[in-house]
């Protein structure tokens, strides 16, 4: 990096310390893309890189496809690429992780850095277009450096560890939150699937009708209250029609009145009704003997 900034040594920097240092300094640019380069420093590796890239973007722009902006936040703790809408952190490139940075002579829109990737261990090439922030883009970057550098030598080398814990921590908030939002994605598809089959299975302009309860033989269950009428059993069968009480009290051969277990009181026998027993056993003996002789 001292090399890739020599030529800016009499250059004072753009920004306050504290701008770098305790907030950050945002920038608009155009994000060409990535690449994988074999060498982690290098203007020729970073110029095959561009052309690379710039063939591939040529391809797209020509299908109709136009270049993507983005974000770019740079701090002594790296440089974030974000969705300039959305705020979402596309790539966060701890600045320990990366080894050159450079804008392009031949072409003063286009400037580049290599960042180590933190799962792969490979080296990336990033590429970026600004119209005309390429320059102060790559020197803010540059005194990021310095400022990083000077509060390691400050705090003894300890500011570095505390970084890349945050780094971590940062990276480990960061796929919580992708894997939340593709949870809440989940959630939202399985209940619109549920709305539609619920939707489909109802008849249009139907009314849902509830179905009296029925006991253990499919038996509706009595009530004193509800008046008799002829309903279907809860098996299709035609439950027969109750007949109808007659008002003549009809008795046997004795003269008694028979049996109702719906009508019965202690007032509804007769005062002699010890007697017709008697008189009914000593008839059924009599009877008997005839029969035997």
């Amino acid at each position: 990096m001292n090399r890739a900034f020599s030529r800016k040594k009499d250059k004072t920097w753009m920004h306050m310390p504290e701008a770098l240092s305790k907030h950050y300094v945002p920038y608009n640019a155009k994000f060409l893309g990535s690449t994988e380069v074999e060498q982690p420093k290098g203007t020729e590796v970073v110029r095959d890189a561009v052309r690379k890239l710039k063939f591939a973007r040529h391809i797209k722009k020509s299908e109709g496809q136009k270049i993507p902006k983005v974000e770019l936040q740079i701090s002594i703790y790296g440089v974030k690429i974000l969705e300039p809408k959305t705020k979402e952190v596309q790539h966060n490139c701890q600045l320990h992780r990366i080894s050159f940075c450079a804008d392009d002579k031949t072409d003063k829109r286009i400037f580049t850095f290599i960042c180590k990737d933190s799962e792969s261990n490979k080296h990336l090439c990033f590429v970026f277009d600004s119209e005309k922030c390429a320059e102060e883009i790559t020197l803010t970057i540059g005194q990021a450096f310095d400022l990083a550098y000077r509060k390691f030598l400050e705090s003894g080398g300890k500011d570095v560890e505390t970084r890349k814990q945050i780094a971590g921590m940062q990276k480990r908030i960061q796929d919580l939150e992708t894997e939340n939002m593709e949870l809440k994605n989940k959630v939202q598809d399985l209940e619109n699937r549920l709305r539609t089959t619920q939707v489909s299975s109802t008849p249009a302009g139907g009314v849902t009708v509830t179905s009296p309860s029925t006991d253990i033989f499919d038996m509706i269950p009595f009530s004193p209250i509800s008046h008799p009428s002829p309903t279907s059993a809860g098996n299709g069968t035609q439950l027969p029609p109750i007949p109808s009480r007659s008002s003549e009290i009809k008795r046997d051969l004795f003269g008694a009145e028979p049996f109702d277990p719906f009508n019965c009181g202690a007032g509804d026998f007769p005062p002699d009704i010890q007697s017709k027993l008697d008189e009914m056993q000593t008839f059924m003996a009599f009877y008997n003997v005839r029969i035997w002789r």
